[in-house]
């Protein structure tokens, strides 16, 4: 039996296997993205968003890289239909079958909790894609991390332009995807496009320690959030503000509430339960 692509485990939070980690597990080819990878990977996200006790997830990397990127060997497949037959049926195929790929892969954005990639290593085009999916970016000082479409003579792909301005302004944005020059560990975090950047060696206790931050709040309130966020820049701020009231409405009638004020007046950390 052929060993899985990616792997997934689990971490105790307050007795209970409530972060899960998920790890692409094809070193030897610098974890590259093939669709038996993105089916591995969405096959283990549509399981763990019908888990109730998940409240964190990190994903990242086997080996000395994140991910090197789309596979070249189908990249390549797929430019010698299309070259074949400029404008012609290969174009819809390509199409399809590349917008089915992204979904794979970004199907980690469907989880309802928070989401942290563990940049260990090299994270270049499409795999870096898959780390600014996540909804937050722990990075090794000395990882390579470049959208490098354009060098290869690709537009880019994997919700990179839709990502990339939300995350460090169209200036940036625009010089980061027409050169597609590589950036280290430390500079992604200058610009913002990681939250931190920290020794190589450091990243996945790092991402842990972020995630394990995110799970010790309250469960409802922390789903809601991720849902405010993925809509904020697409909503007026009247709309926000109502979906603001309509989430702190459905709060006051959970116990995580109450459990959250009792700590406050105890002078301790607050308990959550799984709502």
């Amino acid at each position: 039996m052929a060993e899985p692509l990616v792997r997934l485990s689990r971490e105790e939070l307050q007795g209970r296997p409530s972060i899960g980690v998920l790890t692409f597990d094809d070193s030897e080819r610098l974890n590259a993205m093939t669709e038996a990878m993105g089916v591995a990977l969405a096959d283990h996200v549509a399981a763990l968003r019908g888990d109730p006790t998940l409240r964190a997830v990190v994903l990242t990397g086997a080996g000395r890289a994140f991910s090197a990127g789309g596979d070249l060997g189908m990249i390549g497949s797929r430019a010698a239909s299309g070259s074949s037959h400029p404008g012609g049926p290969p174009r819809r195929m390509n199409r399809d079958s590349m917008r089915a790929f992204y979904k794979l892969f970004l199907s980690i954005g469907d989880l309802p909790c928070p989401t942290v990639a563990a940049v260990n290593g090299a994270a270049i085009g499409a795999g870096l894609c898959v780390a600014l999916a996540c909804d937050l970016r722990v990075a090794a000082r000395d990882a390579k991390l470049a959208l490098n479409f354009t060098r290869l003579g690709i537009h880019p792909g994997m919700g990179a332009t839709w990502t990339l301005p939300r995350l460090v302004g169209p200036a940036r944005a625009a010089e980061l995807l027409f050169t597609g020059r590589i950036l280290g560990g430390e500079e992604a975090a200058q610009i913002g496009l990681v939250n931190r950047a920290v020794a190589r060696e450091d990243v996945l206790r790092e991402a842990l320690a972020l995630a394990r931050a995110c799970a010790t709040s309250a469960p409802r309130a922390v789903r809601g959030v991720k849902r405010a966020l993925g809509r904020t820049f697409t909503v007026s701020l009247e709309d926000q503000l109502s979906f603001e009231a309509e989430r702190q409405a459905e709060c006051f009638e959970s116990q995580d509430l109450k459990e959250g004020i009792a700590a406050v007046r105890e002078k301790r950390e607050p308990v959550f339960g799984d709502e």
